[in-house]
């Protein structure tokens, strides 16, 4: 008899399980226990998976925290992306704009574009005007595997400039991040 009532409470907690979009039991049980939803009966503790959530809420492993390479200087590493295109373009017609983070001093510069094209003339203008407000030089840029970034103009004016172009792996984010 009483494995009968728990195999009721058992079904009614993966009813509300469901109903409320697969929400997870642990937030069914203080809903219940604080009343904050009136016809919620006692959600037991279960036991296995639901398959619908393992599916659909799967989870990339956390990147390890190990300890990462930081620069002692500015301008020895600067990070870099580009964003876009935005939905609505800016007053002066732009859709992307490109981010240069200093990894020592986590000094950000925003640079608005029309088009992706603009990212090697908007990176000389960006280190024209950097290297000559610190009197140091760009020792190393960090940026993903685009496009815009990987191309025989960029490689050859970073080796030009004594710059070392450093990839993340593709869609890594994590590793372009401060």
């Amino acid at each position: 008899m009483g494995r009968t009532a728990m195999k009721a409470q058992e079904d009614q907690s993966w009813l509300w399980h469901r109903r409320l979009g697969h929400f997870n039991f642990q937030g069914l049980k203080i809903l219940h226990q604080k009343k904050m939803m009136t016809g919620l009966p006692q959600i037991q503790a279960i036991e296995g998976a639901c398959e619908t959530c393992l599916q659909g809420k799967q989870h990339k492993k956390p990147f390890p925290s190990g300890t990462s390479w930081r620069a002692k200087a500015v301008l020895e590493l600067i990070h870099t992306d580009v964003c876009g295109p935005m939905r609505t373009p800016s007053h002066e017609q732009n859709r992307y704009f490109i981010l240069f983070i200093d990894d020592y001093s986590r000094m950000t510069w925003v640079y608005f574009m029309r088009e992706k094209s603009e990212v090697f003339k908007v990176f000389k203008k960006f280190k024209n005007q950097v290297e000559k407000q610190s009197g140091r030089s760009i020792k190393v840029l960090r940026s993903d595997r685009g496009k815009e970034y990987n191309n025989s103009e960029f490689d050859k004016f970073c080796e030009e400039e004594g710059i070392e172009h450093q990839t993340t792996v593709s869609y890594n984010p994590q590793q372009n991040g401060v």
